[in-house]
């Protein structure tokens, strides 16, 4: 059986942490562990589900997860380096905890041996007064030791500076560990390797205090290849909930990969063997060209996130747009899903002809290069090719009543999406 800590650095999920000859050791028995979400938005990103994945990991190697939203620190947010939070209404946070408590609970057994259990940082920080904070928290932190956190020093350098409120939040989170370590015997705490200032000086309150050696490490941030920050589309954050990124741009982002970060992605979000993925590489490198590594990462964790239908779903899809496959037979949400990542322009009453058309999607230049490329026969109407360019889009041309797509060429593709007249 393979030691989880050394599958965690195998998949390059290990980063800093406090002690590892001590942690190695820890793991050799089942202990309890946390890591925590905020809820700052109304749904987790890319980012969280690397760390939910980490937990599951440890999860089914013996040990017992704490999964904390939280309700209290969410109400604030970790320092920026940039620039001050905007402070959500209590409501939102509120309802965003619920959301994001939905979206972790079905990635780790809740029941079992050792089920994982959902907690709330408001539970306790809501009971406590200004001055207990100050004088049974505070006392045990040095102002020199957070001055140096990354995030702090950066805004502290900045003409705008650090709100108390957002300086205090590594205080909450510290308090965390402790009463997590006083409820359930926690001994590990994890999280992003953007979180180390945080996770060291939950270990150190807990030392402070309760006189025992806990534990913490960091788990490295999703990065692509040049070292950029990962998990960005054009039209923004990869996000877990359906309604914010669809399954098709989901699986779409996935098989978009460049070539040198996939395997990577590959070992951190899916659970294929070391063997498995070495021999997926082997074949990936003889034929590169079938991306068969981009299609397996986008496969697995596409359905991982938004189960097996959504995969058939978004290949399918995939497949119309280049003419392998029916377009008229896709069901409406999956064809606007698949077409609204095109470029595409929305046009209604008046001239709707295939030269126009061209044009207003950015396929081509001018009126006249539209002309050229119906003359040359490489301009298309839902995979239909296109002998006249004045002709008029039809209404009942409009796939489900409100899409047509254009392609010019092999594989330039844009969507109008038009209003019945």
């Amino acid at each position: 059986m393979v030691d989880v800590l050394d599958d965690l650095q195998w998949r390059g999920l290990l980063g800093q942490s406090t002690d590892e000859a001590a942690l190695r050791s820890a793991l050799a028995e089942p202990l309890t562990f946390y890591v925590g979400f905020d809820p700052t938005a109304p749904s987790l990103h890319i980012g969280h589900l690397v760390q939910i994945l980490v937990a599951r990991r440890l999860q089914r190697a013996g040990h017992h997860p704490l999964l904390l939203v939280g309700g209290a620190t969410g109400l604030i947010g970790d320092p920026k380096p940039t620039a001050e939070r905007q402070l959500n209404d209590a409501e939102v946070v509120a309802g965003w905890v619920e959301r994001l408590r939905g979206q972790i609970e079905p990635y780790v057994e809740l029941d079992g041996p050792n089920p994982a259990r959902m907690v709330n940082n408001l539970d306790w920080t809501s009971q406590l007064s200004a001055l207990d904070l100050l004088r049974d928290v505070g006392r045990h932190f040095r102002v020199g030791r957070m001055l140096a956190k990354e995030a702090v020093a950066a805004r502290m350098a900045s003409a705008e500076g650090i709100s108390y409120t957002e300086f205090s939040y590594q205080v909450l989170q510290a308090m965390d560990y402790l009463e997590l370590h006083r409820r359930h015997g926690c001994t590990l705490q994890f999280g992003g390797s953007d979180q180390w200032g945080n996770v060291s000086a939950g270990v150190d309150l807990v030392h402070r205090v309760q006189r025992t050696a806990v534990h913490g490490f960091t788990v490295p941030l999703l990065t692509k290849a040049d070292g950029t920050k990962f998990g960005k589309t054009e039209s923004g954050t990869v996000w877990v909930d359906p309604a914010l990124t669809s399954p098709y741009a989901f699986h779409q982002f996935w098989l978009n990969v460049e070539d040198a970060s996939v395997d990577r992605y590959l070992r951190v979000l899916t659970d294929r063997s070391r063997e498995d993925l070495e021999a997926l590489a082997g074949r990936t490198a003889e034929r590169p060209g079938a991306r068969e590594a981009q299609r397996t990462l986008a496969r697995d964790v596409t359905a991982l996130v938004h189960g097996a239908a959504a995969v058939d779903a978004a290949e399918a899809a995939a497949a119309a747009l280049f003419g392998r496959g029916d377009l008229e037979a896709l069901p409406e949400d999956v064809l606007g899903a698949a077409l609204a990542e095109l470029p595409h322009a929305v046009v209604g009453e008046g001239a709707r002809t295939v030269v126009e058309l061209l044009v207003a999607t950015g396929l081509c230049a001018s009126r006249s290069a539209a002309r050229r490329a119906v003359a040359d026969g490489g301009a298309y109407v839902n995979n239909t090719a296109v002998a006249d360019g004045d002709a008029e889009l039809a209404d009942d041309q409009l796939l489900q009543g409100r899409w047509a797509l254009l392609r010019r060429g092999k594989r330039t593709l844009a969507a109008v999406d038009a209003r019945p007249r």
